[in-house]
């Protein structure tokens, strides 16, 4: 083959090259942008179904407590105040003991042990709700019911402010038992994911703060989790928006039975989502229809407000991480 035969191939194949990056800068393009036009879409379509709510209501549909469909008097206050009440305890809940599991499997845990327990981890992250649903209607409800909310109430009860989260009766289907339940099933994704993060960090950062005889909590304290923080805050959001948009497990076990919005954990509730799956078959006039619409409209902007704010939180982390990093070079 000539030299002149060797050029024109190479340039062939170039362009080529040039032509296929532009195809695949394209699609992956159009793939990014069809996650907004899908979304821009949804809430579209949310807002034209509640159209007839939301200029009824207006801004009273969130400030207040009133759902009365004989009436036509609707107020989602309640079921907002549900949802983010459950999904606060399932945080709080989930958290610690997510986190603590995964230092212990990425940091303490011998080898023969990591492989069977972060399977183990993976499959209860997905198993369907529906199945911790039915599990904390039969089992976790009773069991709160009958020991856990008891023994909260007369440890805690007489405290002045914390008591105040444990009065009345201890029925088991609650907003207690709702974060619970959401607690059980955000563990192993924020598990999972802080186990990954944490094995990200880099060795040299264990093996520097050993050389200098730190001990193994000292080395996790000061090097690890520092390092691993932004991730860890990242997981507990992957965890949050789950329980911000958790169906029927909280429904089989929040109680379903009072709008009233109290200071108490064992008062029996609603979430966003439970009171739209118990009702949306119920709406049978257009105004009803109309206020199901627009809570899952609410439940949307919720959930797209807690989790922009929990990610200027984790940019805030990342900031606080670059600054000392910068000190320290400084230094």
């Amino acid at each position: 083959m000539t030299a002149s035969h060797e050029a024109a191939g190479v340039f062939t194949g170039g362009r080529s090259s040039r032509i296929g990056d532009a195809i695949f800068k394209g699609a992956a393009g159009a793939a990014a942008c069809s996650v907004l036009v899908i979304l821009i879409l949804l809430i579209g379509l949310l807002i034209r179904d509640s159209q007839e709510s939301l200029v009824r209501y207006g801004f009273s549909f969130i400030t207040t407590s009133t759902w009365d469909n004989v009436k036509e008097q609707f107020g989602a206050l309640p079921y907002i105040y549900g949802t983010l009440v459950t999904s606060v305890v399932g945080l709080l809940i989930a958290v610690p003991i997510a986190v603590g599991a995964a230092l212990y499997v990425a940091e303490y845990a011998p080898l023969w042990i990591r492989t069977p327990i972060s399977f183990t981890i993976e499959m209860l992250a997905a198993i369907p709700s529906i199945i911790y649903g039915l599990w904390g209607f039969f089992i976790l409800t009773p069991i709160m019911r009958s020991t856990v909310e008891p023994a909260l109430k007369g440890a805690l009860g007489p405290i002045p402010v914390i008591g105040g989260l444990f009065q009345g009766p201890a029925i088991g289907k609650d907003l207690f038992t709702g974060g619970v339940i959401l607690a059980i099933m955000i563990t192993p994704t924020i598990m999972a994911v802080s186990r990954e993060i944490i094995l990200a960090v880099p060795p040299a950062q264990r093996e520097g703060m050993l050389a200098v005889g730190a001990t193994r909590w000292e080395t996790i304290r000061t090097a690890v989790l520092p390092y691993a923080r932004s991730g860890i805050a990242g997981a507990a959001i992957l965890g949050l928006a789950r329980a911000l948009g958790e169906t029927m497990a909280v429904t089989m076990v929040i109680g379903n039975a009072s709008r009233a919005v109290t200071g108490s954990l064992l008062t029996p509730g609603y979430t966003m989502a439970s009171a739209i799956a118990n009702q949306f078959t119920e709406a049978d006039t257009p105004v009803y229809f109309s206020a199901i619409v627009e809570v899952a409209l609410v439940l949307l902007l919720v959930s797209a407000v807690v989790n922009i704010v929990a990610r200027l939180l984790i940019w805030q982390i990342q900031g606080g991480l670059s600054s000392r990093a910068l000190g320290g070079v400084r230094v």
